[in-house]
């Protein structure tokens, strides 16, 4: 039930971290992998990257906020690979600005690639899965998609639209036997994070490791990999009665309130 071999998954943005993480629980789980990223250098860094790992994975060039190229990338999938079985809405950006300081330029691109592309990319895929009769499409969400934090009001508006998002493709497609679900990721460690984790010149910790860790009841940030059973399971016929959901793998922050001072 749990097994993808012989699916193909097309994972956005999967040339490194969570996205990465979740293509090789995917591959081990025996899917074919197929990813894009913005950049060929990027892709190329990615390919090299599964190849590292053991892993013969598919990578383009594409824009997700671009609905030709999109639907140009889909075709080109299709004809080189095979139809798209499993659908990762994986891509995404983020801009830690005060409300009041930010564009509406800045605000509406953080929409465009964190909401909008997720619509473009879904919408291109569910032709084909409805003629073949089954799907999976996983929305990466967030924490923001329930909660606010300070500096984020696109990133929290637009994963709040995601959810949503979710839940609508289910309404509207659940009867063709396509399932959408998203996961919504805690804290994880990541290259990217990896200045929040650092010990500070007078030994001490950084003051957001030690609010993030007592926030979570796990009292530790995740690792990339925790990602990979969730996406798995949303991905297998093991979740076949699953739909519109969102999964919060947050080592329990959305549950807990935090400890008391």
């Amino acid at each position: 039930m749990f097994r993808l071999d012989g699916k193909i998954a097309l994972i956005t943005g999967a040339s490194y971290g969570i996205g990465f993480a979740i293509a090789k629980g995917m591959a081990n789980a025996g899917a074919t992998i197929v990813f894009n990223d913005i950049k060929q250098e990027l892709v190329d860094k990615g390919l090299e990257a599964y190849k590292v790992e053991g892993i013969e994975a598919h990578g383009y060039v594409c824009d997700v906020t671009d609905e030709d190229a999109v639907n140009a990338l889909v075709a080109q999938i299709e004809k080189e690979v095979g139809v798209i079985d499993i659908l990762v809405n994986n891509a995404g950006i983020i801009k830690r600005i005060p409300m009041t300081e930010m564009k509406a330029s800045e605000f509406r691109q953080v929409i465009d690639v964190d909401l909008n592309a997720p619509f473009i990319v879904s919408k291109a895929v569910i032709p084909s899965m409805i003629k073949k009769g089954h799907g999976k499409i996983i929305n990466i969400c967030s924490m923001m998609s329930e909660l606010g934090r300070e500096t984020v009001s696109a990133y929290a508006a637009a994963k709040g639209g995601l959810k949503m998002l979710t839940r609508n493709i289910c309404s509207e497609y659940g009867e063709y036997n396509i399932q959408c679900n998203g996961i919504g990721p805690g804290y994880i460690a990541t290259p990217q994070t990896a200045p929040l984790r650092e010990i500070q010149p007078d030994g001490s910790r950084h003051p957001f490791d030690k609010f993030i860790c007592a926030k979570t009841p796990a009292g530790r940030w995740l690792q990339p990999d925790e990602l990979a059973g969730p996406a798995v399971f949303l991905a297998s016929e093991a979740s076949n009665a699953v739909n519109g959901h969102i999964l919060y793998v947050d080592g329990g922050i959305l549950a807990y309130i935090g400890k008391q001072p």
